[in-house]
């Protein structure tokens, strides 16, 4: 942006979140955060605010209450997109939780998207007696943790829907790194530094996904991550079918 320096008018970028320096951005948690817009007034249970920018918007529900259940709490979260649009222009994350279990997902995430935080540093999976609300604020909304999903673990996809009638339109889908990924390409990132410098050996190891866990966006995030951490390094991707090809060349794009 442009301002006035003396008596010249320089220009300068402004980062509104300082990634490098977490310890320079204010973090606010909000409880009953009142939002506005028309003539509708929301109060949504949680807020997590970096610089003043609502980023994590928290559900809760009553464990007592039978009827309240993780997924009506989702649907809440439906409504606030519809009636106070302003408070998810800058959405990284949507949390539900009863106080003891708790999802999350992306702004775009169906309800079958939305998933558990298994592990709170990615070296074991948690004790399952620990509730899922605890593993989750430890496990993605550490401030280190969040600010390092919103830069480097979060996407977004064209996707093609058909309606009844045939017509074909394309919508953006926002995704959000599983914590399997997160913490697979975070160790893979760790052992590449250690692998390549002067002393290294130059063997990092191999990560193993079962089928349908999203090996082609771990390629992604991993490679987002590694052309910055390595100064601009060249990745070669190898498969062993053409349609891999394809798929894994439309993700990347």
């Amino acid at each position: 942006m442009e301002y006035q320096k003396n008596t010249d008018t320089v220009g300068d970028r402004v980062k509104v979140i300082d990634f490098l320096h977490p310890e320079n951005n204010e973090y606010n948690v909000v409880n009953q955060y009142t939002m506005m817009h028309g003539n509708v007034i929301k109060r949504p249970d949680v807020i997590l605010l970096i610089n003043g920018i609502p980023l994590v918007v928290i559900e809760l529900k009553n464990p007592e209450d039978q009827e309240a259940t993780l997924e009506k709490a989702y649907q809440q979260l439906q409504t606030y997109k519809q009636t106070i649009p302003n408070l998810m222009l800058y959405n990284a994350v949507l949390v539900v939780s009863d106080g003891l279990d708790a999802k999350a997902g992306s702004l775009t995430a169906p309800w079958s998207r939305c998933m558990e935080r298994k592990s709170k540093d990615g070296n074991k999976e948690a004790n399952h007696l620990i509730p899922q609300i605890e593993i989750l604020i430890h496990g993605m909304l550490d401030r280190h943790i969040l600010l390092d999903l919103i830069r480097y673990f979060t996407v977004f996809e064209k996707e093609e829907i058909k309606n009844k009638a045939g017509q074909i339109s394309t919508t953006t889908i926002k995704k959000i790194a599983a914590y399997h990924q997160y913490y697979a390409v975070n160790k893979a990132i760790e052992q590449s530094l250690r692998a390549t410098q002067a002393e290294g050996d130059r063997k990092i190891g191999v990560v193993r996904h079962t089928q349908g866990s999203g090996k082609s966006l771990s390629m992604v995030f991993y490679t987002g991550k590694i052309v910055q951490a390595l100064d601009n390094p060249t990745v070669v991707v190898m498969t062993d079918r053409n349609d891999l090809d394809d798929q894994l060349f439309s993700t990347f794009a």
